[in-house]
Parts: structure tokens; sequence; C-alpha cells
């Protein structure tokens, strides 16, 4: 089972659609690494460059409410696993993307609002970093000096295809 946490981008917005993941020009790629350099281009927000170097070291996305919706294509998720995302926390996912998380072995952690904001609050300390505990339902975030332990919950059926690695795995290992 891969390791799930790191260094934490934070995107204060809600409704990230998938478009802006992964814009739609790139849908004829035929590998997920051709989709690697175009994560979040066409991401507008305020003080986000997603030409910036040091834009890949993130290893999970911290954002607000609705996170992929648009298109069901799986492209999003792929473009967000082959820049080692391994996480997304946020308030809310559109159902198809949530699920196509799950379906590559990546975590979609939702949280409720409030805590969602006091992640966001907690973010003007410094640079965050986050664990994820999947056994313990826990999140491990720290900033200098200051932590936060947030709980989360997961059903086991998407416990079950996070720790197979995807869909694919976990089938190949049942049928």
């Amino acid at each position: 089972m891969k390791t799930f946490g790191g260094p934490v981008l934070f995107l204060d917005r809600s409704d990230i659609n998938t478009d802006e993941i992964i814009p739609a020009k790139y849908l004829t790629a035929v590998s997920k690494d051709d989709l690697k350099p175009h994560l979040l281009e066409d991401l507008k927000l305020p003080g986000f460059d997603p030409a910036a170097s040091g834009r890949t070291e993130f290893r999970v996305i911290v954002a607000r409410a609705n996170f992929g919706c648009g298109s069901s294509r799986e492209h999003a998720p792929w473009a967000l696993e082959v820049n080692n995302i391994t996480a997304v926390i946020a308030e809310s996912y559109a159902r198809i993307f949530r699920q196509n998380m799950f379906n590559v072995g990546m975590m979609a952690i939702e949280l409720p609002k409030a805590e969602i904001d006091a992640l966001f609050a907690f973010a003007k300390n410094g640079a965050v970093s986050c664990a994820i505990d999947l056994d313990a339902r826990k999140l491990m975030l720290k900033s200098g000096n200051q932590r936060r332990e947030p709980a989360f919950s997961l059903s086991p059926f998407d416990e079950a295809l996070v720790k197979a690695g995807g869909w694919v795995e976990y089938a190949d290992a049942r049928y």
C-alpha cells in the first residue's frame, strides 16, 4: 500500500472543476505521463501560479466544496496521480470524481466546513505537511511547531480500494 501525505497545496475555492484540474484539450493524450505538465494549468485563483516552480512538490490538496465537478472523465484523478498527489481533502466532491479517486487508489477525504475553514486558517502559519493514517482515520498536519489532527471517516469499500491500490487491483485479487 502506498504512503499517503506530504506537503500540502491549499486551493481556497469551491467548485474546482475537472477542466481546471486537467484541461479538456489534453484528453487525447495516450498516456497518463502526457497529462503531468498540465495539472491545474487553467486554474484561476488569486495568488496561485500553475507554472511556478515547486508546484509539483505537493502530495496533498486541500480545497473547499464540490471539488472535481464538471465532466465525469477519469483524466482528472489521473493527472493528480501522475503528479504524485496522494489525497485531496475537501468539504465535498462531485460524486463521480470522488469515486474515480478511490478507483485509482487515491484518497478523497471529506471534512466538515468548519474543519476545512480551520485548516485554511492553520495554513497561515506557514508551509503545511500532512500524514494520513488510514487505519486510525486521522490526519496529522504540521506547520512549524503547530499541529492539527482531525479525524475522518471512510467506508469499508473505499478503504479496501485504497489498500488494494485501486479498482483494477481490488478486482484482480477477488475475481
